[in-house]
């Protein structure tokens, strides 16, 4: 066998290998997370989109939330502004508030462009628009952060309309209170809390770390699959700390309410998406309820 056929059977391979997945997954809702270093790289953005719109293209329903720290904080240094932070929550006053919204919507609106630009219909929208995330004012262990919200209600509605108009939501994690003024809302609470809403299937957070280690400090104890049960004892034990902690608090929440499986992916490797959800072994640490299954086909 020539190299050429061989090359062209490998191919094959990894399409059938990608099969009982797409079977597996077809037509489930699909929240990813985007945000990180993949933000920020031109090249990893475009990766990433990519592999949002193939999910699409093979009958997946995805859902992004993005972020946008390191692009607002860039942008309020610009201006001459000093970022504030409180255990890891920017504090956003007023001022703070209409910058973070101009950045956001910057960011999402590329991200539609980037999207539409391979050929699948998608819409960006924040969480103002049709009361999607409705938000009370959030507190930092009893300090007042300014305009930082939490969200107590998802209008799913909203997005299930998208996504049977064959849209891809962009959603920018910005929302109104009761007296509709405009909150800033952390990216993975609201990824979390529209995963919630909308039972999805997968939700997936794109980080700049690999995953979950048992050690922090070995990269060789990466966890590939974690239980809840699990999850928790590494966290009473104190071996998960520092930024890994809420999120894994989300990622224990989003499965305890109706979302199937969570992934957090090292969003900085090309394709990761792609490579935790259509191969045997994937890449990142994937979280799961006590009676799921595994969907690992095969060795």
């Amino acid at each position: 066998m020539n190299k050429d056929m061989e090359k062209y059977l490998e191919k094959a391979e990894v399409l059938i290998e990608a099969l009982p997945y797409i079977q597996r997954f077809n037509r489930r809702i699909f929240v990813v997370k985007y945000g990180g270093s993949a933000m920020v790289d031109e090249e990893l953005k475009e990766q990433v989109i990519k592999d949002v719109t193939l999910l699409k293209l093979v009958g997946f329903k995805p859902i992004i939330v993005h972020g946008g720290g390191k692009e607002i904080s860039r942008w309020v240094g610009k201006v001459g502004m000093e970022p504030e932070f409180v255990n890891g929550l920017r504090v956003t006053d007023e001022d703070t508030m209409e910058l973070a919204e101009m950045v956001l919507g910057r960011v999402n609106k590329s991200l539609v462009q980037l999207v539409e630009s391979l050929g699948v219909r998608a819409i960006g929208i924040s969480g103002k628009d049709g009361r999607l995330l409705s938000v009370n004012k959030k507190y930092a262990d009893g300090a007042d952060i300014g305009f930082v919200g939490d969200i107590k209600k998802v209008n799913a509605e909203v997005l299930y309309d998208l996504i049977e108009k064959d849209f891809l939501p962009v959603i920018c994690p910005v929302g109104l209170d009761d007296d509709y003024n405009t909150y800033n809302i952390n990216a993975d609470d609201a990824a979390c809390a529209i995963a919630k809403a909308m039972r999805a299937e997968k939700l997936a957070f794109l980080t700049d770390i690999e995953g979950v280690y048992r050690d922090p400090k070995d990269p060789s104890t990466l966890i590939s699959e974690l239980r809840v049960s699990e999850a928790r004892k590494l966290m009473n034990e104190g071996v998960i700390g520092g930024g890994m902690l809420p999120k894994l608090n989300s990622c224990i929440d989003a499965i305890e309410h109706g979302v199937s499986r969570v992934h957090i992916l090292d969003g900085r490797i090309p394709h990761c998406l792609l490579l935790e959800i259509f191969t045997n072994k994937g890449i990142g640490t994937a979280i799961l309820n006590e009676g799921e299954q595994q969907y690992y086909y095969g060795e």
